[in-house]
């Protein structure tokens, strides 16, 4: 890597790329402005022939939720650099697409600058990102009141429950993934013989966290089954020992913990040390992704997750992605390269880069060819609320340090173990 290549990753603001083939990194206002000047310079002709497609991305690529975003950013520049060398956006000329990557750090205000200056200072069609539901609904904001289509994984309800036309949600929202999340591990559990009477809840104080425990507690309410525990933690909590102590006492048949990577760390490896061996049924996030597995190690085998997909669903993607980076694809990547494989479609029926065409294609088409299909069952359909109606959560569970999709029974790779008893 040159000197010029390491400069632009460790600088703070934004940069352009020089040219189509190389990703362009938020750097610093200085750097920005002198892209800025370099481009207003040139002859009309010259941009006018420039054959790329700006789209920006933004991630938490530092701060509490940075491997989230660095995972995501694999999956993105994966779909990128295959449609690049496939002859880019056939309709625009072979136009290749030029990602213009801004950290958004975990903070939601300085996310939300980070999309005004992003915006201001590159001619993007649309914003993909930002992981963590209370950035991309920061970031929202900014797009909405610029007319930029957003596409995001993030979970939170909020995020298209608001009557935003430019908000694009292709996983299915919160309280949905909270409702399977629970209903799932009901049916494994009587699968297995047990009778489900007593359940908790633990989540962390987000709008991800709290719209998924809506769901949690609908679908409790709706099976009869008591929540002898229905606690909110503070985001970034470092001591969870009087939650799992309570929890201990609540004499609940199953926990379900709604958390980041660290959070569920402290939850998994908190229970262990108090010898509870109740099953926990992670929500999604921290419960499934590489890093679960290199922090507890043996503790991770047979813990269940929902998720919004997975990647042994459409293994003749997500292979390449395993095949490039060296781990499976995880969710988050696997979304987020959904979201560029969505909006290269709608590229391509456009003909033209301009952000109101692309909305009402959003909203008007179903797509499901290339990284589109990634999304379990079987592609992207949006509603007029901007949420993909086809999207459908799975159950997942670890073991030997693979995840594997185990319920619904339609849709598993593997049979479900429920305290240590494979379904």
């Amino acid at each position: 890597m040159n000197s010029s290549r390491k400069m632009s990753r460790n600088l703070t603001g934004v940069r352009q790329a020089p040219s189509p083939s190389r990703r362009s990194l938020l750097a610093g206002a200085a750097a920005a402005g002198a892209v800025a000047a370099t481009t207003a310079a040139l002859p009309l002709a010259a941009r006018a022939q420039s054959k790329q497609v700006n789209v920006g991305v933004i991630l938490p690529l530092s701060g509490a939720n940075a491997q989230f975003g660095m995972n995501s950013r694999n999956g993105i520049e994966l779909v990128a650099d295959e449609i690049n060398a496939a002859g880019g956006v056939q309709s625009l000329g072979g136009a290749k697409i030029n990602l213009i990557v801004a950290d958004g750090t975990s903070t939601p205000t300085t996310a939300a600058s980070v999309a005004q200056r992003l915006i201001s200072q590159n001619e993007v069609v649309a914003i993909l990102g930002a992981f963590a539901s209370n950035l991309t609904i920061a970031i929202s904001e900014v797009t909405e009141r610029r007319g930029l289509p957003l596409l995001t994984m993030s979970f939170a309800d909020q995020i298209t429950g608001r009557g935003f036309k430019n908000v694009f949600q292709v996983v299915s929202k919160a309280s949905v993934i909270g409702r399977a999340q629970f209903d799932y591990a009901v049916a494994i559990a009587k699968a297995a013989g047990e009778d489900v009477k007593r359940a908790a809840v633990l989540y962390e104080d987000t709008a991800y966290g709290t719209s998924q425990a809506n769901g949690l507690r609908a679908a409790a309410k709706d099976a009869n089954i008591e929540l002898v525990m229905d606690d909110a933690y503070p985001l970034g909590i470092t001591d969870v020992t009087p939650l799992i102590s309570k929890l201990r006492a609540s004499n609940a048949q199953m926990v379900f913990p709604v958390s980041y990577l660290n959070d569920s760390l402290l939850i998994i490896r908190t229970m262990a040390q108090q010898q509870m061996n109740l099953p926990a049924i992670g929500g999604a996030a921290g419960y499934v992704i590489p890093d679960f597995v290199k922090g507890l190690g043996e503790l991770s085998d047979g813990v269940l997750s929902i998720s919004p997909a997975n990647h042994d669903s459409t293994a003749q993607l997500t292979d390449r992605f395993r095949k490039r980076f060296g781990y499976f694809m995880v969710h988050e990547a696997l979304e987020h390269a959904t979201c560029l494989g969505v909006l290269a479609e709608a590229l391509e029926t456009a003909g033209k880069a301009d952000p109101a065409m692309l909305r009402d294609i959003l909203h008007r088409d179903t797509f499901t060819k290339g990284w589109s299909a990634a999304m379990t069952p079987t592609g992207v359909k949006f509603d007029q609320t901007g949420l993909n109606t086809m999207a459908s959560p799975v159950m997942v569970q670890w073991h030997k340090g693979e995840l594997a999709t185990v319920w619904p029974k339609n849709l598993a790779k593997a049979p479900a173990r429920w305290k240590g008893k494979s379904i």
